[in-house]
């Protein structure tokens, strides 16, 4: 029984800790560059879950013109096509969403003190929660189960599911595309200029705006992608969805490193992995208190996160 159920708390850990890693790489990479902690980045994930199931549901509407909806239904493409249209809608939008509230609510304050930006985003994250809440829905809304489940046995009655396997194999392919185009790019390069040091980045022919700009674009991209793999697998999406999921996410940015890429990818899985065995052996009631107790002895034992020096490049 006991390695049963190792075998299967480490499963729904690395699964649980891939949607933590994406979350958390929208902390890190605004840290990263603007040294700002974006509390709002959770409301972007919530954001990315709504998105996509309203998008979902209007591909998969029977009233659809041309018999689409069977199409999305009813094949092997079109369910592919069907899931890729609705993470490029929903990673587009929030995107987009990203950028206009840098753009209104940080840039006027990007020279203020730090507090004054913490306080906007505080104020955006609000904002953005009761949006929903007034203006969408008060219940939780249950999310599109299209996707063929099966389970695949590991070991006795330890098992990992398609959806499992489907999220975990777009995660770590997100991830290396992220990671390669951070490395590799002109415009990764850019990234790592503006966080080492953003004025002579701008005095070598950066384009600072556009490089924040990238930044709020891309993270909350992967936040929304994140959002409807949470609502996939639990089922269920609501407006205050995004409270926890950010604190843990956020606090996967800082037990890797925060500002460091991999870092983050590193404690999201770290966290992910912990808690769940937490769950497992523990109580479910305990896997909170453990997930901050290791955030408390990493601050203690290794502040910079268990990357360590490597926080330096900030992206």
């Amino acid at each position: 029984m006991g390695l049963e159920t190792l075998i299967q708390q480490l499963v729904n850990g690395v699964t649980l800790g891939g949607m933590y890693a994406l979350i958390a790489l929208g902390y890190t990479m605004v840290y990263g560059i603007v040294l700002l902690i974006n509390f709002a980045h959770s409301e972007l994930f919530m954001a990315g879950a709504y998105v996509g199931l309203f998008t979902m549901q209007g591909l998969t509407n029977p009233h659809l013109v041309g018999g689409a909806a069977k199409f999305f239904t009813g094949s092997g493409l079109g369910l592919v096509l069907l899931f890729a249209i609705t993470f490029l809608v929903a990673g587009v939008a929030v995107g987009f969403l990203g950028v206009t509230i840098e753009r209104l609510a940080y840039r006027p304050l990007r020279n203020a003190p730090r507090l004054s930006a913490l306080i906007s985003a505080i104020g955006v994250s609000i904002f953005l929660q009761n949006a929903v809440l007034l203006w969408v829905n008060t219940n939780a809304l249950p999310f599109p189960q299209l996707f063929p489940v099966k389970e695949i046995t590991l070991y006795r009655s330890a098992n990992i599911s398609t959806l499992q396997v489907f999220i975990l194999v777009t995660v770590f392919v997100l991830l290396i595309i992220l990671d390669t185009f951070v490395r590799k790019t002109r415009t990764g390069r850019a990234m790592r200029a503006t966080s080492q040091d953003r004025d002579a980045a701008g005095l070598m022919g950066v384009d600072i705006n556009s490089v924040i700009a990238m930044a709020f674009f891309i993270g909350p991209a992967l936040g929304a992608v994140a959002g409807i793999f949470n609502g996939m697998y639990y089922g269920t999406i609501i407006w205050n969805m995004g409270f926890i999921p950010g604190i843990k996410s956020f606090t996967a940015a800082v037990i890797g490193g925060i500002g460091n890429l991999r870092g983050a990818m590193l404690g999201g899985f770290t966290l992910g992995i912990l808690e769940s065995l937490a769950a497992g052996f523990l109580s479910t009631g305990y896997k909170d208190v453990i997930a901050f107790i290791i955030l408390i002895l990493v601050l203690i034992f290794r502040p910079g996160g268990l990357l360590g020096e490597s926080v330096v490049e900030k992206v």
